[in-house]
């Protein structure tokens, strides 16, 4: 009798499990039970006991019942609240205030539960220290014996990502030098950058831009240069696996280049310290595209035309490819080359920088 007893509320359990699971019916007749998780235009994710989740795509649904209650944004821009079904194609929810309401699936925009609806309205507007998302790259070379050299390079960037604007933080450094006593100069290279440029969304595909850059570079004598700009940009592709933004603006540049003495002999022959301001254009774009799951490769151009002085100008050029090794280590390559349309006397236009190391990412 005791057995029997068990065996009847094993069962009971059982049938009220799968009353109050979420039912899915494809067209093929497999079913599915479980609770569903999410959803966007595409796809529903429903996640089983018995497989986790499974993605289903919204064109193989027949039927579905669920007793919870759902966000439901469709393409009008409409969100309803309230339980969910799906008969024959269409979508039927059950709302409060207005009874039930009937669409075509493919109006289907996103469904979320109230757990991803909170989240999704937190992310809209986030703290300042949330929603961050970057890396560190770091490489180190050292020789000893016949050379003896040693070479660190060292870049981070951060973005932070609204649902109408984004803030980027980024920084690069690189230094060298040959420690042997014959070397001249002992410092090869020794250049630091960085900058921040916030966006803000004015249309799906337009947006505006403000800029700083602010770049250091010991052997072109250059103490600092100052960028601060501004203009429009374009999201010319814009998907999770590319994106390419257009720019065009304004910028003002102030540089400051220091006195140093110019070789070869006679000593003595100097060139003064220098400054300059002057206004200028702002001509760029920045791509990313990401090659498979684990890789990702990036690119910019950015040309500054010299309104001041005709004829003049500056560019940048950058080329990265990060690799994941695990979810926050990879391996980093990149090249960059940074030229200037009329350098201190004695002083090449060209500085280039090919790096390579470790990247350690992050998001908050």
């Amino acid at each position: 009798m005791k057995k029997t007893k068990m065996l009847i509320v094993f069962a009971m359990g059982v049938f009220c499990s799968s009353l109050f699971a979420d039912q899915i019916v494809l067209k093929n007749g497999d079913r599915l039970s479980g609770t569903v998780v999410k959803s966007d235009a595409k796809n529903l994710v429903i996640k089983t006991d018995y497989a986790g989740e499974v993605t289903v795509n919204w064109s193989a649904v027949q039927d579905m019942t669920s007793a919870k209650s759902f966000h439901v944004g469709l393409k009008s821009g409409q969100t309803v609240v309230g339980p969910v079904a799906v008969k024959e194609g269409k979508l039927e929810v059950t709302t409060k205030d207005f009874g039930t309401l009937e669409t075509p699936t493919d109006n289907i925009v996103v469904i979320r539960d109230d757990a991803g609806q909170l989240a999704y309205e937190k992310s809209l507007h986030p703290g300042f220290g949330e929603g961050w998302a970057g890396g560190l790259n770091l490489g180190f070379a050292l020789t000893r014996g016949n050379s003896e050299t040693k070479n660190l390079n060292i870049a981070f960037s951060a973005t932070r990502k609204g649902l109408h604007d984004k803030l980027s933080l980024y920084t690069n450094s690189v230094y060298a030098t040959n420690d042997l006593p014959t070397a001249s100069p002992h410092t090869t290279a020794n250049a630091i950058g960085g900058g921040a440029r916030y966006d803000r969304d004015f249309t799906p595909r337009m947006f505006v831009f403000v800029n700083g850059d602010f770049y250091h570079d010991s052997l072109q004598n250059l103490d600092l240069r100052s960028l601060f700009g501004g203009g429009l940009g374009l999201h010319a592709i814009k998907s999770d696996a590319t994106t390419l933004d257009l720019l065009a603006g304004v910028n003002y540049t102030h540089e400051s280049y220091s006195s140093f003495v110019l070789p070869p002999i006679p000593p003595g022959t100097t060139v003064p310290a220098v400054t300059h301001s002057l206004a200028g254009l702002t001509l760029g774009d920045d791509f990313m595209h990401k090659l498979g799951k684990s890789t990702v490769f990036t690119q910019n151009l950015y040309f500054y035309p010299n309104l001041s002085q005709t004829g003049e100008y500056r560019g940048t050029f950058n080329l990265g490819l990060i690799t994941k090794i695990s979810k926050w280590l990879g391996w980093q390559n990149s090249f960059g080359d940074i030229y200037v349309s009329d350098p201190p006397t004695g002083k090449k236009k060209n500085d280039l920088l090919l790096s390579t190391g470790l990247n350690f990412s992050f998001a908050h």
